[in-house]
């Protein structure tokens, strides 16, 4: 496809006319009402192979110089074929090159196609996501002129917030002008069942006859093979890398869209406070069915100042809005930089339903993690797929501490979050304990004297 778009016939020109040669009729002349499209080369190509590092352009622009070396196409384009570019032995511009994250001038330049191999590579750590930024404005800026960028990936870990991540969730979303084209096996496929194996292989691997199927079967039941790698690079689905604490596939099993809630509703609210770095979030959970739902959420822009906080005036906006809005029946409020603001909101509020809940406890913290985990993995909650609850609850790793398993970020600096998931964990808690106080179909009173 580089080639073709650096030298080949790749944008639209004009519907073929009778007689005219045309390649949809096999070469021959047009004959017909049938509308065929005739092609025409880009007048100025600009193919640019994207990726973190030179190293990793290898694959294919290595596979690019093969194809080109010696063949019609060198000597018919009289082709400058090196290391680290092609280009025209006439001077006429335009090339075939490499670029990466340090390359300069990559702002603002301009690309009539653009190749990401490996885009489940490309992430926030090694200036991935930047890379994919910056070369998706330029394309989009001349995309009027048919200038298009290309992924080609393995199945991502939902857990590292990849280029090929985002763009698979934006073509669930239904975002317009992306064609997404995937083959997988069947997810779930017993890794020790051989022939189940094999034709989840066949199916994942399509038309590649040249693949050795059965040698794949041996290479992902050899115990070195770790299940997540089994079924990411061989499988081709998306499954959470080792340590990842919950599964995509288990957490999109629990999406609902059916009955939605409404105000009024009874619910149970957690809350998980910052004020600088991480995230501030509030999520509910309805009492009679256990289904989440986002109620707020501030996180740090990506471009924000150093000197940027969490708007503790939005947090007592939206709890107050909570309040009126559903019957909460329980609040789990983590303390830490909202103390006195959780002492507040129980005495409006009434310190029966408004409790701190301090989640640096790790036995009472390891507990609540695993009902979650549990309730997720039987289908005991729902949710509405909101995506910023979901990016929050795949983040999250987990870390064995004497009293079970605990939650945390991938690393202290990493700015990928996990609060909502908290926030989520203290929701679930909070219907649990309110519904063992009996509070489900209660209605609650109050006493006022005079």
């Amino acid at each position: 496809m580089c080639i073709i778009e650096f030298i080949g016939p790749c944008r639209f020109s004009h519907w073929a006319a009778e007689g005219e040669i045309c390649a949809s009729c096999g070469g021959v002349p047009h004959v017909g009402q049938e509308l065929h499209p005739i092609g025409k080369p880009v007048p100025l190509p600009l193919v640019n192979l994207a990726a973190t590092s030179i190293d990793q352009t290898a694959n294919v622009y290595d596979a690019i110089r093969g194809m080109l070396a010696e063949s019609p196409a060198e000597r018919e384009f009289r082709l400058d074929i090196g290391k680290t570019l092609v280009q025209f032995k006439s001077g006429r511009p335009g090339s075939i090159r490499p670029v990466t994250a340090s390359s300069r001038g990559l702002e603002g330049a301009r690309q009539t196609f653009v190749c990401l191999d490996e885009s489940h590579h490309l992430v926030e750590s090694n200036q991935g996501i930047h890379v994919y930024d910056v070369l998706d404005r330029n394309v989009r800026k001349t995309s009027g002129a048919g200038s298009r960028l290309l992924e080609s990936t393995n199945a991502y870990s939902p857990s590292e917030g990849s280029v090929a991540q985002r763009t698979h969730e934006a073509h669930l979303a239904g975002s317009k002008g992306l064609l997404y084209d995937c083959l997988e096996a069947p997810p779930g496929i017993d890794l020790k069942d051989a022939e189940a194996l094999r034709a989840g292989l066949v199916e994942a691997y399509g038309d590649s006859s040249w693949v050795d199927i059965d040698g794949l079967v041996e290479a992902i039941q050899d115990p070195r093979t770790s299940e997540a790698n089994a079924r990411r690079f061989y499988l081709d689905e998306i499954f959470s890398s080792d340590g990842s604490w919950m599964d995509k596939v288990v957490w999109d099993a629990c999406v609902d869209h059916s009955d939605p809630i409404k105000p009024g509703d009874k619910i149970s609210i957690g809350f998980d406070g910052s004020l600088f770095n991480d995230a501030t979030g509030v999520v509910g959970c309805r009492l009679r069915d256990g289904r989440l739902f986002v109620i707020d959420v501030w996180e740090k822009p990506e471009k924000a100042p150093p000197e940027w906080e969490v708007d503790v005036l939005a947090v007592e906006a939206a709890i107050n809005r909570a309040f009126e809005t559903y019957d909460v029946a329980w609040a789990y409020c983590d303390p830490p930089f909202f103390q006195e603001a959780v002492g507040r909101w129980a005495l409006k509020f009434g310190d029966d339903r408004v409790f701190e809940y301090w989640t640096n406890r790790p036995t009472r913290m390891c507990e609540a993690i695993e009902r979650f985990h549990s309730a997720a993995a039987v289908g005991d909650l729902k949710h509405d797929g909101d995506p910023r609850l979901t990016r929050h609850v795949l983040n999250a790793v987990t870390r064995e501490v004497p009293q079970g398993t605990l939650i945390q970020k991938d690393s202290p600096r990493s700015k990928r979050k996990i609060d909502l998931a908290v926030c989520a964990i203290l929701a679930f808690e909070g219907r649990a304990d309110a519904i063992a106080d009996g509070r489900l179909h209660s209605q609650r009173r109050r006493v006022v004297g005079f």
